[in-house]
């Protein structure tokens, strides 16, 4: 199972600091010099990780939301003097800041004099920092204060204050023994944009759908002959600007959607899946189509019928696409687990698991995908995946956090200690341990 240990950070030079207990500054070994080159070319391959970074860096939000979340769940405090605030994006810093004067009044009125001070003690805690916001920021503003007891019995004033990953659609105020987390919640739930293409012979729309919120990013109509009943000449030529318009249209819409779905800053999609949706076969044309771009085709989830075209399809798209979309994290999970069990099926040499090991060829710069347990339970001074969320970027590789609820996770954990990655070549970890064993002094002492 994945245990709690103990274990050494790798240090940023690994040729002139003694690490894992075995690399001495002596005498460099054939391994030191092969490792100083491997990670002279870590600039190198950090370039080749950045269009990966801004999934990563969302992924790592959520897990920290997700710790965050699991603290604040377990604080309980005496009374009502805890307090919950969440201020929607657009929201007014001035109207909560009158708002907490009126609680404060409200306060002081409380009979129990303990309690009354543990409240008032909160909100003067959340007006003053709200004092360091000039406005809400973009996507709203979370806050926690209070007094909480700990596990050994003491009280401990927490205030927790931050600007959610993305927006956040709730407003909240609430004093009570606990902290709400709710709004929370939902938030995880729902951080994945999908995009979709409604297509039909009347135009197209452009939408994305994140959590509850749908947004129709562009939409346009087009006028296309219908099928004409004269025979000779006149039909071959009605039919040939038939099939040059019908061709018009599909280029079209592939080219919008490369416009709507591909971030030009990364040259990488947008959004975490594509749905095709309409009532003729325009859909599946597109989908197959050499003009639609294959990194969007790459990202189709689904290709549903629907009976109408804009908005209305967009509704019903959404609707019968909804299965599909909530398993999505769940298969993208299955895949990259899969991915990395088939390395090691095939023994490619392109694989490690393992704390000392992963962390070792990770200190090469070798590490192409770095897969973690996301409740993996390891930690010194620093929790181990504390530190892989500030420091991954150092070594070039993408990160993925990843839970034990599928059969192929579950297996990863119990089976390869919830760490390990794939690497971006061949490498033998074994053969380059006996390497670094010629002439270096061994530290037993840990």
């Amino acid at each position: 199972m994945c245990g709690l240990r103990k274990f050494n950070y790798p240090t940023k030079n690994p040729i002139t600091t003694p690490h894992f207990g075995y690399i001495s500054t002596n005498k460099p070994s054939a391994a030191a010099y092969i490792s100083s080159f491997l990670f002279s070319l870590r600039s190198l391959l950090i370039q080749s990780a950045m269009a990966d970074a801004h999934e990563t860096d969302k992924n790592i939000e959520i897990w920290k939301i997700k710790k965050l979340i699991k603290a604040l769940e377990a604080a309980r405090g005496n009374g009502t003097s805890m307090i919950s605030l969440i201020m929607p994006p657009r929201d007014q810093i001035s109207r909560v800041t009158k708002m907490l004067g009126d609680e404060f009044g409200t306060a002081s009125n409380i009979k129990s004099r303990v309690n009354r001070q543990s409240v008032l003690a909160a909100i003067t805690s959340a007006q003053q920092r709200l004092k360091l916001y000039n406005k809400v920021p973009p996507n709203g503003l979370v806050l926690y204060t209070g007094t909480i007891v700990t596990d050994d019995g003491k009280e401990k004033k927490v205030t927790i204050d931050f600007e959610p990953f993305r927006p956040i659609n709730a407003s909240l105020y609430l004093c009570d023994n606990k902290f709400h987390t709710e709004a929370l919640n939902e938030l995880l739930e729902s951080d994945d944009k999908f995009g979709f293409i409604v297509m039909d012979g009347n135009g197209t729309l452009f939408g994305t759908l994140s959590g509850n919120t749908r947004e129709v990013l562009h939409k346009f109509s087009v006028d296309l002959p219908k099928k004409h009943g004269r025979g000779g000449q006149s039909a071959l030529r009605f039919a040939r600007l038939r099939m040059e318009k019908r061709h018009n249209y599909v280029r079209k819409t592939a080219e919008l959607a490369t416009q709507f779905y591909i971030n030009p800053s990364t040259s990488q999609p947008n959004v975490s899946g594509l749905i095709l949706a309409g009532s003729a076969d325009f859909k599946t044309e597109l989908s197959q189509s050499d003009m639609f771009d294959p990194r969007l085709q790459a990202k189709i989830l689904n290709v549903v019928d629907v009976s109408y075209g804009g908005e209305n399809g967009f509704n019903q798209a959404i609707e019968l696409s909804s299965e599909i979309l909530s398993n999505v994290k769940f298969i993208q999970e299955k895949r990259l687990i899969g991915k990395y069990f088939e390395e090691i099926s095939q023994d490619t040499g392109k694989y490690v698991f393992g704390v000392d090991d992963t962390l070792k060829v990770l200190e090469m710069g070798a590490v192409e995908t770095l897969i973690v347990w996301e409740n993996l339970d390891v930690e010194d001074k620093l929790s181990l995946l504390e530190w892989f969320a500030n420091e991954y970027k150092r070594f070039g590789c993408t990160l993925e956090f990843v839970t034990n609820k599928s059969q192929e996770g579950s297996q990863f954990c119990r089976g390869f200690g919830g760490i390990g990655g794939i690497l971006r070549y061949q490498l033998d970890v074994r053969a380059f341990d006996e390497l670094s064993d010629e002439g270096e002094v061994y530290d037993d002492s840990e």
